[in-house]
């Protein structure tokens, strides 16, 4: 199994109604992308983020499904403008000792199909991650 883990805290400049579309737009992809076994979208209590996101995904071929998703695109185009920081990374109970490689290409195979993608990530104000692009990946 692969838990993918999304952590973050809007700008403030982002609207009350911009934050609960995001939110719903998280919410909406636990929903609709079939690969996603569990998801819960909430307030992260016991740090400095304001939000979570947890997706759980049974296998690599499942985690392609959920990155190339169109409902995962539109949370990404709604929602990350409004995020001033983020944190995204991957907890798995997977004996495959290349794992952390596998997912890396899977972001990396994601962002070079996707350059208004990889900038929309790229130009966050703070992300943390070990999948994070950077504009000239």
């Amino acid at each position: 199994m692969i838990y993918h883990h999304n952590r973050i805290i809007f700008k403030t400049t982002a609207t009350d109604e911009q934050r609960a579309e995001a939110l719903a737009s998280l919410r909406n992809q636990g929903e609709k992308i079939d690969a996603v076994i569990r998801y819960v979208v909430g307030k992260d209590i016991g740090g400095e983020f304001e939000y979570s996101a947890v997706f759980v995904i049974e296998d690599l071929k499942g985690y392609w499904e959920y990155l190339t998703a169109p409902s995962h695109t539109h949370t990404d185009h709604i929602g990350l403008p409004l995020v001033e920081k983020f944190v995204s990374y991957d907890t798995t109970d997977s004996d495959d000792p290349g794992i952390a490689e596998k997912i890396a290409e899977l972001h990396a195979r994601r962002y070079s199909g996707n350059p208004a993608l990889t900038k929309l990530v790229a130009d966050l104000p703070s992300y943390t991650g070990s999948n994070a692009p950077t504009t000239t990946s």
